[in-house]
């Protein structure tokens, strides 16, 4: 039987292989040739693979193919691309560790953007500055629900975010903090720290202003800044 092999493919081309070596049987009866490959790699090829047209190549034409699909839009060194590898990443890799926060608790990628080229097409080259949001956070990333925007933007849009509403107006932390120009950890203190909403946001930082006192748990009354 190794001589009909021998005889029936030696020289013969399979894909880029070429059979150039003897028939090779391993200790389970699988048949395997030495085989040349255009690239010039020589490899043990077994035999069933060859005929069937299931081995072409040593593993060249694959790597060739995986890189190509890859490299044909010309981004993997962009932020673009690195947006879109995270953002597929977190939705469908349950061993990154944001997943919990967004596959984990049912935020999904649109099949279209599996594909690099089709978000891509659908939502252009990331500006500068600017960042991938979900408009609705309880639903998934898709071309109605994504927008480019920045950084603060985006905190704002965090489902984490602690809402404040206070004489009418309902805000993110963040955005009193901007409104009323303080730093928004010196708002969060003061809510830790027993402060209501108006007075931890309306109350002056400035360190010379008037003070008013306010009544602790102790019963005691503590100075703090003016309103």
């Amino acid at each position: 039987m190794f001589s009909k092999i021998q005889e029936s493919i030696l020289g013969k081309r399979f894909g880029r292989l070429v059979v150039v070596g003897p028939v090779i049987k391993n200790k389970w009866g699988n048949i395997y040739r030495l085989c040349r490959c255009d690239c010039g790699k020589e490899k043990m090829i077994y035999v069933n693979s060859l005929v069937s047209g299931h081995s072409k190549s040593c593993g060249c034409l694959r790597k060739e193919i995986s890189r190509s699909k890859f490299t044909t839009h010309g981004k993997t060194d962009t932020r673009t691309y690195r947006i879109w590898c995270a953002m597929k990443t977190r939705t469908t890799n349950k061993n990154d560790p944001a997943y919990k926060n967004y596959g984990g608790r049912g935020i999904k990628l649109c099949p279209k953007w599996n594909t690099f080229s089709n978000f891509l097409r659908d939502m252009g080259v990331c500006p500068a500055g600017k960042e991938i949001d979900r408009i609705d956070n309880d639903k998934g990333y898709s071309p109605g629900n994504c927008r480019w925007t920045t950084r603060k933007q985006n905190q704002n849009n965090k489902r984490s975010n602690r809402f404040l509403e206070c004489r009418g107006k309902r805000q993110t932390l963040m955005q009193w903090a901007n409104e009323r120009k303080v730093n928004e950890s010196l708002i969060r203190s003061r809510l830790n720290s027993g402060w209501s909403v108006e007075a931890a946001v309306f109350t002056s930082a400035e360190p010379n202003s008037k003070r008013i006192k306010s009544k602790g748990k102790d019963g005691k009354f503590t100075k703090r800044g003016s309103l």
